[in-house]
């Protein structure tokens, strides 16, 4: 089994952004957590962070024939990514969005989430642990 976990604008730079929103935890940690998750099931992560939502697409074109699913934060596209939304939709995987903070609880415009209903599932709110409990769903999913 093969995941892309792709996270968007200004997560490289967790670990240093508002912890009371983002944890203390970097991605390089995140993604270390999800390695560690994912040997538990024999599954693949290929992992890829970009500040432009065009490169992000780019991956998604060029790896989602070889992947089962993706697990996503895609940070402030979130709100008005719809070319991310549509590349997404063309892939015919099944995705789950994740969120280290609670977006309906914020600022209004955090309160959109132009992927709603393109994903199986949301897991937001719980820092770090949004990751790993995304991870475990989609994983549960896939082997349905």
């Amino acid at each position: 089994m093969k995941i892309l976990v792709l996270n968007g604008p200004n997560l490289n730079i967790l670990g240093k952004r508002k912890k009371e929103f983002y944890g203390i935890s970097t991605l390089d940690n995140i993604n270390i957590i999800l390695k560690d998750a994912a040997k538990k099931y024999d599954c693949q992560l290929l992992f890829f962070q970009s500040n432009h939502e065009g490169r992000l697409i780019d991956f998604i074109q060029k790896h989602a024939k070889s992947a089962d699913g993706i697990l996503i934060n895609p940070g402030a596209l979130t709100h008005y990514g719809y070319s991310l939304h549509d590349a997404l939709v063309d892939t015919k995987l099944p995705i789950v969005e994740v969120h280290l903070s609670d977006i309906t609880k914020r600022e209004d415009f955090r309160k959109i989430d132009v992927f709603d209903g393109i994903v199986i599932e949301r897991v937001m709110g719980k820092k770090e642990k949004s990751y790993e409990e995304g991870l475990e769903k989609l994983i549960k999913h896939i082997k349905k």
